[in-house]
């Protein structure tokens, strides 16, 4: 890229994408591409692309999420549609959920937590807004967790070797009985950070 993309003007989304690059390239060393050696940023940060981010009030990231819409380009559909015994799961209130990333300069009690509030924060965002399902892709150790969290969450197909990594296509169901799920498994924790919800690069 030439010139930093709208989305950048934003400081939650700026503090999101440079979270983004230590966790998935610095940590996990993910090949991905980045702008200005600072920012995680792909071809599906788009002006369609949804986000939720958690930061506390000194504006440090802690939490975030990126939500792609099924009914147009995304990497379950468009990178690993092999990872569906059936056909991939699309619609206008089905959101697929991609880089789930919790902030690497926490404890792990403060990792946890920030997981907790961003997993609430998506099935209540899911709630206000509508939307009934979520897809996503995960590595096996990240997908064990997501079965566990209380609400109603299924594998799409087998587990597909990429790499070093063993990934699995997601699908969760939201509706009613979420919140309690969640509550059961607990995991069910109020946003005590901020949550900023940014849609279309402006938060």
């Amino acid at each position: 890229m030439d010139r930093a993309p709208p989305a950048l003007e934003s400081a939650a989304l700026r503090a999101m994408f440079t979270a983004r690059k230590e966790v998935f390239i610095d940590l996990l060393k993910w090949d991905l591409p980045v702008l200005a050696g600072v920012y995680e940023l792909d071809q599906f940060d788009d002006p369609d692309a949804e986000y939720l981010i958690l930061l506390d009030r000194g504006g440090r990231h802690h939490a975030s999420a990126r939500l792609l819409r099924t009914d147009q380009p995304h990497l379950l559909g468009d990178l690993y549609p092999f990872l569906c015994d059936g056909p991939v799961p699309t619609g206008p209130t089905i959101r697929e959920i991609t880089r789930f990333c919790l902030d690497r300069h926490q404890t792990a009690s403060e990792r946890r937590s920030a997981r907790n509030q961003l997993v609430t924060a998506l099935a209540e965002h899911a709630l206000q807004t509508g939307i009934t399902d979520y897809t996503g892709v995960a590595e096996l150790p990240w997908f064990t967790q997501i079965l566990r969290f209380g609400w109603q969450c299924i594998p799409l197909g087998g587990i597909a070797r990429e790499g070093a990594r063993s990934l699995v296509g997601l699908h969760i169901h939201v509706d009613e009985r979420t919140m309690d799920g969640l509550k059961r498994g607990g995991v069910y924790e109020p946003a005590a950070f901020r949550l900023i919800g940014a849609e279309g690069g402006v938060a």
